[in-house]
């Protein structure tokens, strides 16, 4: 397309008109050659027809002149924002890098574009910017505070544009979002005017009628108004003035918006607003008369006026808590028309307005944590003294470095405490979403349950109707939510398997025909030795105590109590003969089990955890359904075994035979050298009755580790096998698994 194709008649005129007013503003803090090159990306940008027009139609390098005119009129940013408004949209439609942006223009120019390009990328999850989440996120975000001031002038800019626009469904969207989010924030920074024009703007198009009928109602009794102050505040003027007081006063009409809120609010129209009119005295005192001369200024006031002594506000003799001091009174003046004046110091304004109790403060617009209260009175400052090159880029936003904000798929914002997981964000939706969690997909990537969170995430939760909460859950959660929850759960969860265990339990008396009795049950459990009764049945319902020996148990704690157990009588001393020593060892072997491939009537299995084979130390443990595992007294798990279960432990050992092969796990660890693995198959294939099964190699970083399951009779060739593998040039370790 044509170079100048971009731009209709009527907007080569404005652009001319905006470039003088740009140039006449901020061309003594530019570089010489910055016009030229910004000139360059931007035609070459809209001569490749790069540059789109946005959904009111308006021309982006006009709307981008605009703000830039803002941001350097009325906020008093400089060369780095007014550059990074700019060349934004050459990034954005993808005409330049931002390294190149950093070559051409410097880094400062580069990191309001990053800022900026964040929070676009922000707004395409579309996000619920009505909420104070949401605000704290942008800041968070945006890291540069100018990125901010750049996105409130923008929003003011297309603000003033939107009136006539065919669009109405988008008119009121960015309304709104002036409405929720850019007026507060302008607000918090001190950037009054524009805040009242936000507001105003978005009642305008959001509350057409209400409006429109305060405006005309204003218009109408504009001169009136005028005229009225100045009546009001002559006679104060001399009065004061004759007191010997030094002071200036200011008179100003509530914006069209602030009184619409106090119409709502009050239920009244427009004549019905008391503070309709207010007027500022602010007085020169010293520190030591501030009181006085503020009583002062009241008693001459109300010498005057007829006060409402239901509106006085006295903040001078209990400031409030967070520093502000005033005093409010609201009085009847000419025309029986109520005047509100509000008395103070300069040094009370200068708080007011600027330190402990900003502006925002006051009117009651809630804030975040006592940092961000300092640190926007910090920037306010800067703005004020177009200090933004020196100290502007000293501001980025660490204030929100112990929290993160997550989005929904809807858009929706939560924020949490560092360090949340997909598990603590899943509770927050639900506790049924948390209870059935198995992950989530974050940014569209899967993710699981210990996944912490990010500023910005979008986060999917994933459930399963089979999935429950688990203890080691609460190893890793950081809200209290969650870790509540949790608890709460898999206490229900151990009280139903609890009362599940005991009525298979009585079910069982039941078919037993046996009589239940709940203190020899006490007894009966004491035995088995659990102190909690509920850990008792805990265990039966995890089968890890057998319900059978329970059972016996019982019927033999029955007799006892009964008085019906067997009792051998104990032998005298007189009928004991010292056993023979085959006497002794025939004895020993009945409490042994013997380990034989053709043993009758006795189900027993070799444990796959520690895998025996002939030649081993091994023992016996009984299994809930009665057969037995054969374990090694070295097996992992036989410490546990032994502390838990000792009353399930036998005495085992094999017989004076071999029985069949059985299968081996080694793992070999060494070098990874040429021709590794067909050393190793070599040595096994050359062994008498020993065959390889399987065999699994991972090399990594010049070194490999690999697992062998061979088949053998014995532990004397299990021996022999390992000391041949280790004789292997490159293997440094043979271990049995």
């Amino acid at each position: 397309m044509e170079q100048n194709a971009f731009f209709s008649a009527q907007e080569k005129v404005r652009l001319a008109q905006l470039y003088r007013e740009l140039l006449k503003l901020s061309g003594n803090i530019l570089y010489p050659d910055d016009c030229k090159k910004l000139k360059t990306y931007l035609l070459e940008a809209a001569r490749r027809n790069l540059i789109q027009r946005n959904v009111f139609g308006m021309n982006p390098i006009l709307n981008d002149m605009e703000t830039a005119l803002i941001v350097a009129s009325e906020i008093g940013l400089t060369r780095g924002a007014i550059l990074g408004i700019m060349v934004h949209t050459c990034v954005r439609c993808g005409y330049c890098t931002p390294e190149d942006v950093e070559r051409e223009f410097g880094v400062d120019v580069a990191g309001i574009i990053k800022g900026l390009n964040r929070i676009l990328e922000l707004y395409e999850k579309n996000p619920s910017v009505e909420s104070e989440n949401f605000r704290s996120l942008l800041l968070s975000f945006a890291e540069d505070m100018r990125v901010v001031l750049i996105m409130i002038a923008n929003r003011v800019n297309i603000m003033r544009k939107i009136k006539d626009t065919e669009n109405e469904e988008a008119r009121r969207k960015v309304s709104e979002e002036a409405a929720y989010l850019y007026a507060p924030l302008a607000h918090k920074l001190g950037l009054y005017r524009l805040k009242s024009e936000l507001e105003d703007l978005s009642l305008k198009y959001l509350e057409h009628d209400a409006y429109y009928l305060i405006k005309e109602k204003l218009n109408a009794t504009k001169k009136s108004r005028d005229e009225y102050i100045e009546k009001f505040i002559r006679p104060i003027d001399e009065k004061l003035k004759k007191a010997g007081l030094k002071f200036h006063m200011k008179g100003r009409t509530k914006s069209i918006h602030s009184i619409w809120q106090k119409m709502k609010k009050q239920h009244c129209g427009v004549e019905g607003i008391y503070d309709l009119f207010a007027i500022r005295i602010i007085l020169d005192s010293a520190l030591e008369k501030e009181k006085m001369e503020c009583w002062q200024v009241y008693s001459i006031i109300t010498d005057m006026y007829q006060p409402n002594p239901k509106r006085l506000r006295d903040w001078l003799s209990i400031p409030k808590s967070n520093g502000y001091e005033s005093l409010h009174i609201t009085v009847l003046g000419p025309e029986n028309k109520w005047v509100e004046v509000q008395i103070r110091t300069e040094r009370m304004d200068e708080i007011a307005e600027r330190g402990l109790a900003a502006h925002w403060r006051y009117k009651g617009i809630k804030s975040g944590e006592s940092g961000v209260d300092e640190w926007l009175n910090n920037i306010r400052s800067a703005l004020e003294n177009n200090d933004d090159l020196q100290l502007m880029d000293q501001f980025k936003m660490d204030l929100y470095e112990d929290e993160v904000f997550v989005f929904t798929p809807k858009g929706d914002l939560f924020k949490f405490p560092k360090g949340a997981t997909v598990l603590d964000f899943a509770y927050t939706i639900h506790t049924n979403v948390g209870d059935h969690c198995i992950g989530a997909k974050i940014n569209e990537k899967n993710a699981p349950l210990r996944q912490k969170l990010n500023s910005g995430d979008q986060v999917e939760i994933l459930t399963a109707n089979n999935q429950s909460p688990k203890q080691d859950w609460l190893n890793f959660v950081v809200t209290g939510k969650a870790r509540a929850k949790i608890r709460q759960a898999l206490k229900e969860m151990q009280a139903k398997q609890g009362a599940f265990a005991k009525e298979l339990l009585e079910r069982k008396f039941k078919n037993r025909k046996i009589e239940y009795d709940e203190p020899t049950m006490m007894h009966v459990i004491k035995k088995l030795g659990f102190k909690v009764v509920t850990d008792f049945y805990k265990s039966l319902a995890d089968e890890t105590t057998d319900i059978n020996e329970v059972l016996d148990l019982y019927t033999e704690q029955q007799k006892i109590e009964a008085g019906l157990a067997e009792h051998t009588p104990a032998p005298s001393a007189e009928n004991y003969n010292i056993p023979s020593e085959a006497e002794l060892k025939a004895k020993t072997n009945d409490d042994v089990l013997v380990i034989d491939q053709n043993l009758k009537g006795l189900d027993f299995s070799l444990a796959k955890c520690c895998q025996p084979i002939y030649g081993d130390d091994v023992f016996g443990f009984v299994t809930v359904n009665g057969g037995i595992k054969i374990h090694r007294q070295d097996c992992p798990n036989a410490q546990e075994l032994r502390k838990r279960f000792g009353y399930r432990i036998v005495k085992a050992r094999w017989a004076g035979k071999r029985g069949s092969q059985y299968p081996i796990t080694l793992k070999v660890i060494g070098n990874d050298d040429l021709g590794i693995v067909n050393n190793i198959t070599s040595i096994i294939s050359k062994e008498e009755k020993i065959s390889l099964r399987s065999i699994s190699i991972d090399s990594h970083d010049g070194l490999f580790s690999g697992t062998l399951t061979v088949m053998l009779d014995d532990t004397s060739k299990l021996q022999l096998l390992e000391k041949k593998l280790k004789t292997i040039k490159g293997v440094k370790q043979v271990s049995r698994n």
